[in-house]
């Protein structure tokens, strides 16, 4: 009873704590709890995925995910506190202005009408980690690898997000063709946008 409360609890987090124009997302993933219908389990194991586009936010959700646990636990007379731990942490993804925009100008001439800038995304993504501890800046660039003719229907009916599974989905499984060629054409293009300047 209470992981199901504090499941449901965590919801009020992003609905009523952030303001409508603050994206962050509380995802409780997992829960395991008990092992028969008829046994009432003395643990619970909820899995939670937090994503939010600046470190304050992110901040004041964890601290938001602590309180609701604990309160939770203090209202059910729990024999002891949540056990709360982080199994990884990454920081946003905030794409260099300078770099994106002159791999975009790139792909631009390359893939013509097919690159496009996105939205923000609200994706969880560790390859920042990288360019981060070099110090070095860096541009993340997401490639379509759905059946073209599969996108094509659902967007003539309008069922692009029911019918098109993400990349995290069970149902996701990318086409070998085109995707494989266009990734490799991305980095290609992408490397030759900066070696030019390094030629001779």
């Amino acid at each position: 009873m209470i992981a199901s409360m504090i499941v449901v609890r965590l919801q009020t987090i992003v609905s009523r704590e952030l303001s409508p124009t603050t994206p962050a997302v509380v995802t409780v993933g997992s829960l395991h709890a008990g092992s028969g219908p008829n046994v009432i389990p003395d643990q619970a194991v909820l899995e939670l995925n937090v994503r939010t586009y600046d470190e304050g936010t992110r901040a004041h959700v964890l601290r938001s995910i602590r309180r609701m646990a604990q309160a939770e636990c203090d209202a059910a007379g729990a024999p002891r506190p949540p056990d709360i731990e982080r199994l990884s942490s990454f920081p946003p993804t905030v794409n260099d202005e300078e770099t994106t925009g002159r791999v975009a100008e790139a792909f631009s001439a390359y893939f013509g009408a097919d690159a496009r800038t996105v939205d923000v995304q609200t994706a969880s993504e560790d390859m920042s980690e990288i360019p981060r501890a070099l110090g070095v800046p860096f541009t993340y660039w997401a490639l379509g690898g759905i059946d073209p003719d599969r996108y094509a229907e659902a967007a003539r009916k309008g069922t692009v997000a029911q019918d098109v599974p993400v990349n995290h989905s069970a149902t996701f499984a990318p086409v070998v063709q085109p995707t494989l060629d266009t990734g490799v054409s991305a980095l290609t293009v992408a490397a030759l946008a900066w070696l030019a300047d390094a030629t001779p």
